[in-house]
């Protein structure tokens, strides 16, 4: 156990699998209290169960849960000091024109909306706090676009814009606002991504990482924690590329 958020709460979206998880078990690790969301019950039920942790289903992309999620935070902990927008979603892999209508809302209530409503939840109570600090998981495919996925990208794109626009706007107030860019995890999304999860197209997509590996939850939830630490105190409004070197 260390103490690099000792006294801190947290509340982190996604909670129940992927990198969220990764997420939650380091703040906890590290000494946050940490209410975990999620739209997925059995992820959340799992998460309890073996971390002990508030938890709470919610969609992030609806205005009543993300001010449940603000309710529960004052009520849980009186606050919060650090809030993680990690929940995402992406459409399957395919050409731009064949994206359904459907899928293509999805994509923008979850990533983008739900940065919007959170901020519109959250930042007032951060600003009676004296400070707080935000931190969107965004994606390397907002910063070097894969094809095919062209609406997930201008969705992380859109959350990078608007992670350095929240951190110049809050900053007077104490408010540090941060992004990671992952390259593609070991996370349920890694198959709509692919397209199909074949040995040959995992092949491909590790061919462009030249670390040679996918991301691990661990590794986002370790610069994850540097950013929402006060190690971090000097750094805002960056979009930090944990991605083996995608993006070079």
């Amino acid at each position: 156990m260390g103490s690099r958020l000792e006294g801190k709460t947290a509340l982190v979206t996604g909670a129940g699998s992927g990198f969220g998880a990764g997420i939650l078990h380091r703040f906890i690790e590290e000494g946050a209290r940490v209410l975990a969301v999620d739209v997925n019950e059995d992820g959340l039920a799992a998460i309890a169960k073996e971390t002990g942790v508030i938890t709470l289903r919610a969609d992030v992309s609806d205005a009543a849960s993300v001010s449940a999620m603000a309710a529960a935070a004052q009520e849980n902990f009186g606050g919060l000091d650090i809030l993680v927008n990690n929940a995402g979603v992406t459409h399957q892999s395919g050409p731009l024109e064949d994206v359904g209508e459907d899928a293509f809302d999805r994509v923008m209530a979850v990533n983008t909306k739900a940065v919007y409503l959170a901020a519109r939840a959250f930042v007032p109570m951060m600003k009676v706090a004296g400070g707080g600090c935000i931190l969107n998981i965004a994606s390397t495919a907002g910063v070097s676009p894969r094809p095919n996925l062209s609406w997930y990208n201008a969705s992380k794109g859109w959350m990078i814009t608007a992670t350095r626009t929240m951190a110049v706007e809050l900053a007077p107030h104490g408010i540090r606002v941060n992004a990671v860019n992952p390259v593609a995890g070991e996370t349920p999304l890694l198959a709509s991504f692919m397209g199909e999860d074949t040995p040959e197209m995992r092949a491909k997509f590790l061919s462009s990482i030249p670390i040679g590996r996918f991301s691990q939850p661990e590794d986002i939830a370790n610069a994850a924690l540097y950013l929402c630490s006060d190690e971090a105190s000097m750094v805002t409004g960056v979009a930090m590329e944990v991605d083996g070197g995608r993006c070079i």
